[in-house]
């Protein structure tokens, strides 16, 4: 099961998320208890379920003679990690610090991205999606992937 779609939710007063009922399920069937790790990167909150980050820690760990900037990438990525579980009602308590890097308020996006899910500002996220995406046909072709729209 892979996460995919988005959802527009909103934080409760106390930072909590409730999360869409199909990522609910895939973290249920994927983590015991539902435990996931949530990450800042790329202007957004990042979130795994428990093993998979563990997985991406392991091959990160194998990394031989880091550079200065994969080093300081994994002290954002690692670094930012929290451990969180579900609680009863499928929520998730977004942390302060996180939510300050992604410019979180109240109003987010969640969107599927496969074995991960992200969370967006509202408003950072309607940036995103008014980009012009022209040039990313070129860039997926050359990947060896066609885009039929």
């Amino acid at each position: 099961m892979l996460f995919r779609g988005r959802s527009h939710r909103s934080l409760d007063p106390k930072g909590r998320l409730m999360l869409p009922p199909d990522f609910r399920d895939i973290l249920m069937s994927r983590a015991e208890g539902g435990k996931l790790v949530l990450t800042s990167f790329d202007d957004c909150v990042m979130g795994y379920p428990l093993p998979d980050w563990e997985d991406f820690e392991r091959k990160f760990s194998t990394l031989k003679n880091p550079s200065r900037k994969m080093r300081d990438f994994r002290r954002l990525v690692i670094g930012s990690a929290e451990l969180m579980e579900l609680d009863g009602q499928g929520r998730v308590r977004i942390s302060r610090s996180h939510m300050d890097y992604a410019g979180i308020t109240k109003d987010v996006v969640l969107l599927g991205q496969g074995s991960r899910f992200e969370i967006w500002d509202q408003g950072r996220f309607d940036g995103i999606v008014t980009q012009d995406f022209d040039d990313v046909a070129a860039e997926l072709a050359d990947s060896g992937i066609e885009l039929s729209l």
